[in-house]
């Protein structure tokens, strides 16, 4: 670590710097923008990157339709505010005019974004993508590299990775290929939190402690919500919870919390020992290589 540099004054270099690497290689950029902690903090990398111009390239969210509304209602405000173009793709259109199908039975629909994300590609002529992701979530985001090549179907084959030796990025593609750039790999759940205590990023508030009525499932806790039919022995309760992460409410677990501020929880996460999405995305817990398939097919 350079003299005089703290952790988190490296890692936002690094970040900061692969997020210019890239607009300077690619003619089309979007940043994937779900109104979560991560992307919350890639936005602000975003803004440091290029400030005091605005961000040069619009946000991009892949809507389930079974998203927390105070979710959705921070990514269109924090949006507004920056000035950034929102473009939303929507599972549901695509459900609607036939383009992909929901399974009789499914509930989450973390599955069918694939999709909905490859037709915003095409449609906009996206060419890279900067998506929050960090190695430490699972094992198969611990497989990417900093930039992360898409072939001409969206695909990704992780024993066919180019080599980043000494921060050198290559960022060149062929047409129709897509390039997938991860300015967070390196960080932690914890250094995440600490740059937002740091930056003073504002998150939904959903991160902190709330009361919520929430019923078990599978040793989850899930909120109660119209899109999950509950069994017979599944009571609501109410009780004082958090969420980890945010994403498609049927298969986003909250955990049990009175952490209401950003210190209280960078307390919460130091002593546990399962990331977030082990411990609070069902459809991740369901299979060790349920995200590398994700992955393989075209997923963030």
């Amino acid at each position: 670590m350079p003299a005089g540099l703290s952790r988190l004054d490296v890692l936002e270099s690094e970040a900061v710097h692969l997020i210019r690497e890239v607009v300077a290689e690619r003619d089309r950029p979007a940043l994937l923008f779900s109104g979560g902690k991560d992307s919350a903090v890639l936005l602000k990398l975003a803004e440091k990157a290029f400030a005091p111009a605005p961000i040069p390239f619009p946000v991009l969210h892949v809507d389930t339709g079974h998203n927390f509304e105070e979710v959705l209602d921070f990514r269109d405000r924090r949006a507004a505010e920056l000035g950034v173009r929102l473009v939303v793709a929507s599972v549901q259109e695509s459900i609607d005019a036939g383009r992909t199908t929901e399974p009789e039975g499914l509930t989450s629909r973390n599955r069918l974004q694939t999709a909905s994300l490859l037709e915003a590609i095409a449609e906009h002529r996206f060419d890279a993508l900067f998506g929050g992701a960090r190695r430490d979530e699972e094992r198969a985001r611990a497989k990417e590299r900093m930039l992360s090549f898409r072939d001409t179907f969206g695909q990704w084959d992780p024993r066919n990775q180019r080599p980043e030796l000494w921060n050198l990025y290559n960022g060149l593609i062929h047409p129709g290929e897509n390039v997938r750039a991860f300015p967070l790999s390196n960080w932690t759940e914890r250094d995440v939190w600490t740059y937002i205590d740091h930056e003073d990023v504002e998150l939904p508030s959903l991160y902190f402690a709330h009361n919520r009525k929430v019923f078990e499932r599978d040793g989850m806790l899930l909120a109660d919500n119209p899109f999950l039919l509950r069994g017979a022995d599944e009571q609501l309760v109410e009780r004082s919870v958090r969420f980890r992460t945010v994403g498609d409410m049927t298969c986003t677990g909250a955990v049990e919390s009175t952490a209401a501020t950003v210190s209280e929880v960078i307390a919460e996460i130091a002593a546990t020992r399962i990331s977030e999405r082990g411990q609070t995305r069902a459809d991740d817990r369901t299979s060790a290589a349920a995200m590398e398939d994700r992955k393989r097919e075209g997923y963030f």
